[in-house]
């Protein structure tokens, strides 16, 4: 294997330049305000967990964690994703804290990846979540939550679809009880997409055409509240049947909370089946193929830490939103330049420092003579440039010449 080069980086990482930093950090400090005034508190968890507690509770699959050895032989992982390091806190540190919880994050998370192009080693999470309380409310406040975050990062164009695994359960139980592996081959499917393959594994089973066009029918259900009832045509299981009941009832309160026109229902959205218990969605930006957030129902996560209760959240995936929403308003506040000589630096420096104070960014310069002053050239009322950099304004304070502006 080749050594590598001085300026190379390992694949499925990046470096962040100022500009981008600047809008990283814009989108991760409006959607925490955004979270905040909903009740959310923010908090932290460390970088590297153990392998047998956050590891293999994580929704991250086995070969896509990155593991290492401490000096004491014992397996760790860089977190993959925020909820089980959340969850692990929930069920220590704050156990004694009434419920529910509502907690907020932002953090980069870390996946092994195959090197395939566009695919991110490391990237960046903002998200919360709700514990302890496993009413459709607390469902319909993570998803309108998930809305209003994606609006105060600066998307303009989205929509939401919203899907229930307790409705897929259910239906499949109903319809191939003894076919299991049908069913997790089907519901592979649907996870992925691919609903080609998932009308062929249906033609292959030994089901009556009844039975296959009624699953075929799943494909069929998005759009409104309508689909509700399309659902209960499709299923008496008593579980699909319940999912259905509590899918509505999360409508009617996005409908009350007026957000209702960015979501529709999508009953072939089963997030991950292995992780999620019950509603799930994920949001699509206009100019995108793939989501910009996701989250759902987890009511299983924090038994594997010994606290038995219910919770439900959602991430925005951030990169995302900083690559590839053009929506995203880039408000770029250019440093002022102070320039000075020896004489008048005290004059210069006190100026610079009341200027920070007043909360503006400021550069000094020392120029030694007027062949040293910056150039100054007026781009337009707001912005001044001084030999190719961009500045808000520029002031001097120099013994040869006496110039503010």
């Amino acid at each position: 294997m080749s050594k590598p080069k001085g300026f190379e980086k390992p694949s499925g990482v990046r470096d962040y330049l100022p500009r981008a930093v600047t809008k990283l950090r814009k989108i991760e400090n409006d959607v925490l305000h955004c979270m905040s005034r909903w009740g959310y508190q923010q908090m932290m968890t460390p970088t590297l967990e153990y392998y047998d507690t956050v590891g293999v509770a994580s929704s991250t699959s086995d070969q896509k964690l990155y593991k290492l050895l401490n000096n004491r032989g014992q397996a760790l992982v860089l977190r993959s994703e925020m909820t089980a390091p959340v969850a692990r806190v929930v069920a220590s540190l704050l156990k004694d804290e009434p419920l529910p919880l509502r907690l907020s994050y932002h953090a980069n998370v870390f996946r092994a990846i195959e090197e395939e192009a566009g695919r991110e080693a490391e990237f960046f999470q903002t998200g919360v979540e709700l514990v302890g309380d496993d009413s459709p409310e607390a469902d319909a406040e993570v998803v309108a939550l998930a809305i209003s975050s994606l609006q105060a990062a600066g998307v303009k164009s989205f929509k939401i679809a919203m899907g229930h695994v307790g409705f897929l359960n259910g239906l499949f139980q109903e319809a191939l009880p003894e076919l299991p592996e049908a069913q997790e081959e089907l519901k592979s499917h649907l996870l992925g997409r691919d609903y080609v393959s998932f009308r062929e594994t249906l033609r292959r089973l030994d089901l009556t055409e009844a039975q296959k066009n009624e699953l075929d029918g799943l494909l069929r259900l998005r759009g409104g509240k309508e689909i509700c009832g399309q659902a209960l045509e499709l299923s008496n299981h008593p579980l699909a049947r319940h999912s259905i009941d509590h899918l509505c009832k999360v409508w009617e309160v996005l409908v009350s909370y007026g957000v209702s026109q960015h979501v529709l229902i999508d009953l072939t959205m089963i997030g991950d089946f292995s992780y999620y218990t019950g509603m799930t969605f994920e949001g699509y930006a206009a100019e995108l193929g793939f989501p910009v957030c996701s989250g759902g129902r987890y009511d299983n996560l924090l038994q594997q830490f010994g606290r038995p209760i219910p919770s439900t959240g959602f991430s925005l995936k951030t990169n995302r939103i900083l690559d590839g929403v053009t929506g995203v308003a880039e408000e770029e506040e250019l440093p002022i330049l102070i320039q000075y000589d020896a004489i008048r630096r005290k004059e210069g420096l006190e100026e610079a420092t009341r200027l920070r104070s007043e909360g503006h960014a400021v550069v000094t310069r020392l120029a030694a003579g007027p062949e040293e002053l910056e150039t100054v050239k007026r781009l337009d009322t707001d912005t001044v440039e001084a030999e190719g950099v961009r500045y808000g304004e520029i002031y001097t304070f120099v013994s040869f010449v006496s110039e503010h502006g």
